[in-house]
């Protein structure tokens, strides 16, 4: 078990909910004698200073995510090469990463910040865009890699190789490549399987075939992943990673995606059932004499 004295804080923004959390949290970590630093946007809530970004993850030994599933991704994209654990305190929808309750802050962290917790390692993708031999840049993935359509409602045509090796050639809205993270993401809602975050594993999943018969396939993290748009179809598209940021492509370029060594921590209360997570987020039914 890790002991921890520097925690930084991250928080989304435009909530009023973020403030009276953020607030409970600071009192509580400064009263268990942490040292507490805030990233931009939580120091603003607390009225604190800011600490620069790259100083702030270089500083901590432990994260604090006050948000939802988007927030913890991207600071999970910023602390993947630091070997930081992230807990996720839930303001959000769903809340497949973010599992703390609001209302539970003190009672959970009391314990966990004592060593009672499970610490689970996530996968993370790297994808980079290139345009002939030139890069046209690329970014770490926690959920995904998604490949679509720009602007207009039309199909995109495009070739997958695995390992160098020919796929096929589809036409579709796009593609998703996922983590087993981000499987209950968009990949979930293009028709993918869920994968268990302990899997060594990445999902493709087509959006919306042009040909029903192109399915989803999962194939091992090891492998190299290149996607190149059709140099026939002259339809503007982009590459997405993990929605937040992108790439804009023409016909012609391509995206290789591979998996990134450095892996995420998340830490979860001792009592952590991920299967729990699906049944309560997905509304599963669940024989109540049983459960």
């Amino acid at each position: 078990m890790k002991n921890f004295s520097t925690i930084g804080i991250f928080s989304k923004d435009s909530d009023d909910r973020v403030k009276a959390t953020l607030t409970t949290l600071h009192d509580f970590l400064l009263k268990e004698k942490f040292t507490v630093v805030a990233e931009k946007n939580a120091a603003q809530y607390l009225n604190i200073n800011a600490i620069d970004t790259e100083k702030f993850c270089d500083c901590i030994d432990l994260a604090i995510v006050v948000g939802g599933d988007g927030t913890l991704l991207k600071a999970g994209r910023l602390l993947a090469d630091k070997n930081v654990p992230v807990i996720g305190i839930n303001l959000g929808r769903l809340g497949f990463l973010v599992d703390i309750s609001p209302n539970e802050i003190t009672k959970q962290l009391s314990h966990m910040l004592k060593g009672e917790y499970t610490l689970e390692t996530r996968s993370l993708l790297y994808a980079e865009a290139f345009r002939g031999d030139k890069s046209l840049g690329g970014s770490i993935a926690f959920n995904d890699v998604v490949l679509h359509v720009r602007n207009d409602i039309r199909m995109i045509e495009f070739t997958t190789h695995i390992d160098d090796k020919f796929v096929n050639t589809q036409r579709a809205d796009g593609i998703v490549v996922a983590t087993p993270t981000g499987s209950t993401a968009y990949s979930l809602s293009s028709g993918g399987p869920i994968l268990h975050p302990s899997l060594n594993a990445v999902v493709l999943v087509p959006i919306c075939p042009h040909t029903l018969s192109n399915r989803p396939i999962v194939i091992s993290n090891d492998s190299l992943i290149n996607i190149s748009m059709e140099e026939s179809r002259d339809v503007d598209a982009r590459v997405s990673f993990d929605g937040q940021s992108n790439i804009e492509l023409k016909a012609g370029d391509n995206v290789v995606i591979r998996h990134k060594s450095h892996q995420l921590q998340l830490m979860h209360p001792k009592n952590y059932d991920y299967y729990h997570i699906l049944r309560t987020k997905l509304g599963w039914s669940v024989r109540p004499d049983k459960y």
